[in-house]
């Protein structure tokens, strides 16, 4: 006797269904779509850090309140940019 419900078993072959998806069209492109990821945040980060040193920024209305946000990614980002340390002590590493 089944004692799984027909909502159990639905879920169920949905994830196989989604991870046959994942195993097909995702898989063999998703390096390539987080390097692309990575490179448009990194895109952004720098017209926001450049925004707050006063580089004249074509969008600087809609990145200035987007700082605090960053403030968490910043030590990711300056270590793949190569720099061991970023800014004054204190203020990231």
């Amino acid at each position: 006797m089944n004692t799984r419900s027909p909502g159990a078993a639905i879920a169920a072959a949905w994830r196989r269904i989604e991870a046959f998806h994942d195993e097909m069209f995702v898989a063999p492109w998703r390096q390539a779509l987080e390097r692309e990821a990575r490179r448009q945040d990194d895109t952004f980060r720098a017209l926001v850090m450049l925004d707050a040193l006063g580089v004249e920024n074509p969008v600087a209305y809609e990145t200035m309140e987007l700082i605090p946000y960053l403030v968490g990614d910043l030590h990711d980002w300056h270590r793949r940019m190569g720099q061991s340390t970023f800014g004054d002590p204190g203020m990231c590493c």
